[in-house]
């Protein structure tokens, strides 16, 4: 916007200028041509008058302070001239009658002048006189020096005046816009986990003065509505894990003391499922409000969760488990990143045909660091979905998702911890088997023992 300002203003002003300028040339020039005209014609009636009093006999023409030349003729002879036209051949070409004036030009060269161009002005005198013309030429190079003069010196101030009005409008602009930048940097800066902050208010009563009034409104709003909808989301988990609980352990014992019942298996699934999903939602509102689930940090080893994960899928009969696992050490909280690998290994096992292939090792490099990654041979995840993928409530296969338990917040929720802990998580494209390979990284630790 500066700069479209900027440039709109110097293309009025360059356009107004240019019409400044050749109006300027074009006055300069005429005015001047009209004073070398009545020079001309001054200097002719003052001949003629001497012509009437002193006949042709008793002219003398001297010279003349503007440089008007005179020559006085009768028909296509010189009866006298200036000194400056003696022997030159009579200008002619205008006639006049008598007391009559009229005007026009004739090159230098009849004047022994070539290159130049000079007014001419012939007067009609009485026939009485000896005489019928008198003519008097004088050079219009103060005309066309003029108008020269003026052109160069637009040809120079136009360039400087259009580079004096870029910086500043430029300048004027970038003040006036200072408050909208202001405005749009803090807003950058302002996330959904703190819509505490609010735009700086000019002390101006302009419109920019009231466009950050309206955002902080806005921002106001939005705060309350998203604490409304925090709160809401962790009453409403904690207020339902106690009838889940009394389900559950009602189900329980009716499965215990009363007779088999297909049901209570099927009830107890269910259950098993909403408290998952209960348990998920409070780990994301507590994200949400910036608390997260990191607590303690201290030495992990990644290779060493993802061993456990291993060893547990290995009981299933339905699914074959294989692994590289190279020592991998983050720094975080370890129950937090045992969450991370059960998220991201429970989402391969519900997405695979029959086969897992875990991987953990160091990042190389100076900087040190941790990395892990859970391959399955299922479908795979389409690079458009890569990024959707860990959205809440995402599933790519809604169908299958629910039968299987998932509530699409695990890989939200592997994410939310992992941002936590400084490191990034992504899907890449199977190195071992060829469906899906999760890809987590974390950041160097600290020295085992120290703290920050």
């Amino acid at each position: 916007m500066r700069a479209r300002a900027t440039a709109a203003a110097v293309a009025v002003v360059a356009v107004a200028l240019a019409l400044a300028a050749t109006v300027l040339v074009g006055l300069v020039g005429r005015t001047v041509q009209d004073t070398v005209t009545t020079s001309a014609s001054t200097r002719v009636q003052e001949v003629a008058a001497d012509l009437r009093v002193n006949g042709v006999g008793g002219l003398q023409i001297g010279g003349s302070e503007d440089g008007a030349l005179v020559q006085v003729l009768r028909g296509d002879t010189v009866l006298a001239a200036s000194a400056d036209l003696a022997g030159a051949p009579a200008l002619t070409g205008l006639t006049p009658g008598p007391g009559q004036e009229d005007t026009g030009q004739v090159d230098g060269a009849a004047v022994s002048e070539p290159g130049d161009t000079f007014r001419l002005v012939v007067l009609g005198v009485p026939g009485t006189t000896g005489a019928d013309r008198v003519v008097a030429v004088q050079s219009l190079a103060v005309a066309e020096n003029a108008q020269a003069l003026v052109t160069r010196l637009a040809a120079v101030g136009v360039p400087v005046l259009l580079v004096v009005v870029a910086l500043a409008t430029w300048w004027s602009v970038g003040r006036a816009l200072r408050p909208v930048e202001a405005i749009r940097a803090r807003t950058a800066r302002i996330g959904a986990e703190d819509l505490s902050a609010r735009v700086p208010q000019p002390q101006t009563r302009d419109e920019i003065a009231a466009l950050a009034s309206t955002m902080n409104a806005m921002l106001a709003r939005l705060q309350t509505s998203v604490a409304q909808q925090r709160a809401f989301v962790s009453d409403a988990g904690h207020e339902l894990r106690s009838p889940i609980a009394t389900i559950r352990t009602q189900t329980e014992v009716a499965r215990r003391v009363g007779p088999p019942d297909p049901a209570h298996d099927v009830v107890l699934g269910e259950v098993a499922r909403l408290e998952r999903l209960v348990t998920d939602m409070l780990t994301l509102a507590s994200a949400d409000e910036g608390q997260g689930r990191v607590g303690r940090r201290q030495d992990v080893d990644l290779d060493d969760l993802l061993a456990a994960e291993r060893s547990r899928l290995r009981a299933r009969a339905d699914l074959v488990v294989t692994g590289d696992l190279a020592a991998a050490r983050a720094w975080g909280d370890p129950a937090a990143l045992a969450q991370v690998v059960r998220n991201a290994v429970d989402n391969a096992v519900r997405h695979s045909r029959g086969r897992l292939h875990l991987t953990s090792g160091p990042t190389g490099g100076p900087d040190g660091g941790a990395w892990l990654a859970v391959e399955d041979d299922g479908p795979g995840v389409a690079v458009p979905d890569r990024e959707r993928v860990f959205g809440r409530f995402v599933r790519l296969d809604e169908a299958r998702a629910r039968g299987d338990g998932g509530s699409g917040l695990g890989l939200a929720i592997v994410r939310e911890i992992v941002l936590a802990h400084g490191g990034h998580v992504k899907f890449t494209d199977p190195v071992t088997l060829p469906g899906a390979r999760l890809l987590i990284r974390f950041p160097a630790q600290p020295p085992s023992g120290s703290k920050r």
